[in-house]
């Protein structure tokens, strides 16, 4: 299989890609963007949870003890005294990082329900509830962000498919179909654990109608293919370039407002309402 920097760069180079294509299409933005690109990478190294001492293990359970802990804290600062926040506060962390990672481990098998399609759409839905509803970002931008890292995530298990062939030795390696896959024929009951998960997740996740709106728009495909190419000189070079505007996109994610356009000679009019806040 690929190994982790070979992850990392495979899910910095694909985030990146759909990361420019989103700065493009004026979605959302740019510190909204930073977040949503992050989710990207991570999820180019997250199937790799299941590995014993693995990097990608230590920083999703790392991340989720903290996240957690500090929803209890939150949960009962106005209930318990400072004693008792700092043992709710604590015993959380240790619990999660420490105690959960262990069962995990204890009941999973590296390249087994992990390394799937199905588990790949349960971490999008995850992501999308816990940028709405744990950061509180917009349904649109929750939406994108679990995209992105859906995109990571399958971008794993096809490098890990690929490293499975032997192209020099002109042989194929016993653990060839065993990355990507719709789930895990071998241990069937934690596909159907993993596949009720992935249902109630998308039943408790936020609207995506925004964000179906918003990629499907036919606005936002014309848009992105009028500014794929430069329309006079790369880079303005020698002399000014006649840029084409940037898409005007459908998605309302908390995006960047773009001034309306005005006639030739008068200045564009300000945003809508420049006093709501952008995520």
């Amino acid at each position: 299989m690929a190994n982790f920097t070979t992850h990392i760069a495979a899910g910095t180079l694909v985030s990146g890609t759909l990361a420019t294509l989103t700065v493009a299409a004026n979605v959302i933005s740019p510190e909204s963007l930073v977040a949503v690109t992050l989710a990207g990478v991570f999820g180019s190294v997250l199937p790799d949870i299941d590995l014993r001492d693995s990097r990608p293990s230590r920083a999703f359970f790392s991340c989720l003890a903290i996240f957690l802990s500090f929803c209890v804290l939150f949960a009962v600062a106005h209930r318990f005294s400072i004693a008792e926040m700092w043992i709710a506060w604590l015993g959380t962390l240790l619990a999660v990082r420490y105690g959960l990672q262990f069962i995990f481990l204890r009941f999973s098998a590296h390249r087994g329900i992990w390394h799937s399609v199905v588990a790949g759409l349960f971490f999008w839905f995850l992501t999308a509830i816990i940028f709405h509803r744990g950061f509180g970002y917009h349904e649109g931008v929750a939406w994108l962000a679990g995209g992105f890292l859906f995109i990571g995530y399958i971008t794993h298990l096809v490098l890990d498919e690929l490293y499975s062939v032997d192209v020099f030795d002109t042989r194929i390696k016993a653990s060839f179909g065993s990355a990507l896959k719709l789930y895990d024929g071998k241990h069937l009951g934690d596909s159907a654990v993993v596949a009720l998960a992935c249902v109630l997740a998308f039943a408790f996740s936020p609207p995506a109608r925004p964000f179906i709106d918003g990629i499907t728009s036919p606005r936002l495909w014309v848009g992105l293919q009028h500014r794929l190419l430069p329309r006079d000189r790369w880079f303005g070079m020698f002399g000014e370039s006649s840029r084409a505007d940037g898409p005007a996109s459908d998605i309302v994610t908390g995006s960047v407002i773009l001034p309306a356009r005005a006639p030739s000679g008068e200045p564009a009019s300000a945003p809508a309402d420049s006093s709501q806040p952008q995520q």
